[in-house]
């Protein structure tokens, strides 16, 4: 080995010691950066000379976990918005043990009329009835309305995740632009390549992509059923949010946006174009389950109203007349039954914050006078009409012939099931998830590892400083001849 060659042993030796104690340095310090990679120079022999040759800074990324990890962040991301919607859901009609559930406070309207049937003459009982039936609407109309924000506020998020989404396409598109002008300046891509891996992460919980990579480590993203979202450009994404989703609005009907992708119209149920992911979930719940329980309450509601309704029940109703529970103040209309669940009320004549003449449950609705104070014959009726089995259907009660009780048990049941069907769902997902995860941060920055490579490089880094001295006094001695 000739003196120059050995000058260059050391010198590139120093290079790489020192090149590799930098990259070893960001891996501790970013050891808890979210989404950073760990870093590894890539060293090779010099085919022209002697010496050491430095390559390329790249990341440690097993492209088949990483895969993985966002297939199930998506899975869990959208369980996650479809078990939250049930869980609040179940809350605001109450489970079979909640002393506030529809189920309870239908039967507080029971135990009333039991009460008041017993001694019908009490003025205090047929109060403590109208009161019962009070609460019975109230709690209708609350489970209404909670539902109605649950629906706005899924609208909201797809607005939201729509401008989201369109922002980081764009921005994912700069970096490609960015990493392909730093690779032809010879600058280290790894930071750039790691903020679009968090991007790209971020789209993916909205909606699930695959990667394809392009010339110059670009990238271009679709959906996981193909609908390109990037591409040498990013798509545009256009959603019309509604300000305020009423009942009455559907994306059926033409009253609700759907998605449309680079003018093309997507299909946005949980199996459709999107593939799953956040927008999807809340889709399904603004298009889907919010409608569904929707129905439920309003069947619930419009039957109560209809059960009481009748010249059967009331002698005093005749045709168009109100009975004890009513759709705004006016009868019960089937032809209107959307929302009725929002608009259900008792009867201004017994309600004791209208009229207050709760004798008329006793002596009829529409009576001209107080009558018989010891009839039971309506008071009576009122208790077959609860019990007496009418045909309704909806999803969540089903189809066939239920008596009150029957329905709001069966409404009861059928989002308690979904509550715990979502969590397990959820459940499950979250174990994938967190096990993908694991295995991904086993592929990470290891700091007991990086410190020994360091103490490594130490000596290495002093070898070849020895060298360059060795080499120095040999020259010297040289020149001295």
């Amino acid at each position: 080995m000739t003196l120059t060659s050995a000058l260059n042993s050391a010198m590139t030796g120093l290079t790489a010691a020192s090149k590799q104690t930098a990259v070893v340095s960001d891996n501790v310090a970013n050891a808890l950066t979210p989404g950073y990679r760990r870093r590894a120079v890539e060293l090779s022999t010099n085919a022209y000379s002697s010496g050491v040759q430095v390559g390329a800074v790249t990341r440690t990324l097993d492209p088949a976990i990483q895969k993985s990890v966002r297939a199930a962040e998506a899975t869990y991301s959208g369980a996650t918005v479809t078990a939250d919607f049930h869980k609040r859901m179940s809350d605001l009609i109450g489970s079979v043990k909640d002393d506030f559930s529809l189920a309870q406070r239908l039967t507080d309207v029971e135990s009333a009329l039991i009460e008041a049937t017993s001694l019908p003459h009490s003025d205090a009982r047929l109060n403590d009835l109208s009161m019962q039936a009070e609460e019975l609407v109230v709690s209708i109309n609350a489970a209404a309305d909670g539902l109605s924000d649950l629906r706005n506020s899924s609208e909201e998020s797809i607005a939201h995740l729509v401008r989201d989404l369109q922002a980081n396409l764009q921005a994912v598109d700069n970096i490609n632009d960015e990493i392909l002008a730093a690779k032809i300046g010879g600058l280290d891509t790894a930071p750039l390549e790691d903020q679009r891996d968090n991007l790209v992460d971020a789209i993916n919980k909205v909606i699930p992509v695959q990667i394809h990579n392009r010339d110059n480590q670009s990238i271009a993203l679709y959906t996981s059923n193909g609908v390109k979202l990037l591409d040498g450009s990013p798509a545009e994404i256009n959603f019309d949010e509604t300000a305020i989703v009423t009942p009455f609005m559907t994306i059926d009907n033409g009253m609700l946006s759907g998605l449309e992708i680079d003018g093309r119209t997507i299909d946005t149920t949980l199996n459709g174009a999107l593939g799953g992911g956040e927008m999807a979930a809340h889709f399904h719940v603004r298009d889907v389950a919010a409608v569904q329980a929707q129905q439920d309450l309003d069947v619930f509601a419009g039957n109560l109203i209809e059960r009481f309704q009748s010249a059967t029940v009331d002698p005093t109703i005749t045709a168009g007349q109100t009975g004890l529970f009513t759709d705004n103040n006016s009868a019960y209309d089937p032809a209107n039954q959307t929302s009725i669940s929002k608009r259900i009320q008792l009867n201004t004549s017994v309600s004791l914050s209208g009229d207050g003449e709760t004798w008329r449950l006793r002596d009829g609705m529409h009576a001209s006078g107080i009558g018989d104070k010891g009839d039971t014959t309506i008071l009576n009726a009122y208790g077959d009409a609860l019990s007496d089995p009418q045909t309704v259907s909806s999803n969540g009660i089903g189809s066939g012939a239920y008596s009150a009780y029957d329905i709001v048990s069966n409404i009861l049941t059928h989002h308690t099931q979904e509550t715990t069907w979502g969590e397990n769902e959820r459940a499950y997902a979250s174990t994938i998830f967190q096990e993908m995860q694991k295995r991904e941060l086993e592929m990470g920055v290891d700091t007991d590892a990086e410190l020994q490579t360091l103490i490594v490089l130490e000596r290495i880094y002093g070898a070849n400083a020895r060298m360059l001295r060795a080499i120095d006094e040999m020259l010297d001695q040289l020149m001295r001849i």
